[in-house]
């Protein structure tokens, strides 16, 4: 059942499909901004190797490795000040105040799951790859988000990053302190056919 923000959100978006008058249209949208804009980090974290393990020992199998990844994660989502947004399927979406602590988080979900598959056997190993990225996005609730931050997270922890890589686009690296202590490996990556600069985030020592 959709919550009242939700409604509220999916009303605005249908009234400004409907408004035929540029004007009206462009208050609609101011008004969308107000209402559900935002600038957080973004965090996406994709699990891999879906395919391969389906195939090989079947869906319960994998599903099961889904249910840990999420009772993993989310603590260390909250632990390091951000908020879940979804699970779907096989990624976990959330946002964070700052990049920073996103990549604090990736960096200890990555180490909980190398301990964690210590005490696993192979078929049951889980590895993860994250994309981060920072900027404006529209925010409902705990439900939903969309922006460019979210597509361009989704694109480099789904498709560009490997497992055991945290990747983070060059505007949110861009946010980061100096002395954070951060390292990383500047990288080009296409999205959608566009070049863009990134960084592989250096955490393997640490």
């Amino acid at each position: 059942m959709a919550s009242k923000m939700s409604k509220k959100f999916q009303e605005l978006l249908l009234k400004f499909s409907q408004s035929e008058e540029m004007g009206e249209r462009k208050k609609v949208e101011s008004a969308l901004w107000d209402e559900f804009g935002a600038e957080y980090a973004v965090f996406v974290l994709d699990m891999s190797g879906f395919s391969l393990l389906t195939r090989k020992y079947g869906i319960v199998h994998y599903l099961s490795m889904v249910k840990r990844m999420q009772l993993i994660t989310e603590p260390i989502v909250k632990s390091y000040g951000g908020s879940m947004i979804k699970y779907e399927a096989d990624n976990c979406f959330a946002i964070f105040p700052d990049s920073l602590s996103a990549v604090n988080a990736a960096t200890a979900m990555q180490h909980a799951f190398d301990a964690s598959n210590l005490l696993t056997s192979d078929d049951l190993d889980i590895h993860i790859a994250v994309g981060i990225d920072y900027g404006k996005l529209l925010i409902i609730g705990h439900e939903d988000c969309f922006g460019d931050p979210v597509n361009r997270a989704s694109k480099v922890g789904e498709d560009i990053a490997a497992a055991g890589e945290i990747l983070i686009t060059k505007e949110a690296m861009d946010t980061i302190p100096k002395d954070a202590g951060i390292t990383a490996r500047e990288m080009k990556v296409s999205i959608s056919g566009i070049n863009i600069s990134a960084y592989a985030i250096e955490y393997k020592n640490k």
